[in-house]
C-alpha cells in the first residue's frame, strides 16, 4: 500500500512535504524557545545547543512520522 503525500503548492511550484515538515519544526522550536529559557531547559545540560538540535531532530521525525 502506497502513501499519498500532500505536496504544497506556492505559486504554481510543488514544496516536497519534507520541507514543509523543516518549516513546521523551526517554527515549533521559535515557539518552544521562550518555554525552555523560562523552565531552564539549558541548565539541565552539558552542551545545550547540540539539545536544541536533538529536540528539533525529534519534533522533524515525529512530524514526518504523523503524516
Amino acid at each position: 500500500m502506497t502513501q499519498a503525500y500532500r505536496e504544497l503548492v506556492i505559486g504554481g511550484v510543488l514544496v516536497a512535504p519534507i520541507v514543509t515538515y523543516a518549516l513546521i519544526t523551526i517554527v515549533a522550536i521559535l515557539l518552544l524557545r521562550p518555554i525552555l529559557h523560562r523552565i531552564g531547559f539549558a541548565n539541565l545540560f552539558s552542551n545545550p545547543p547540540v539539545a536544541e538540535l536533538s529536540l528539533y531532530v525529534v519534533i522533524f521525525g515525529l512530524l514526518a512520522l504523523s503524516y
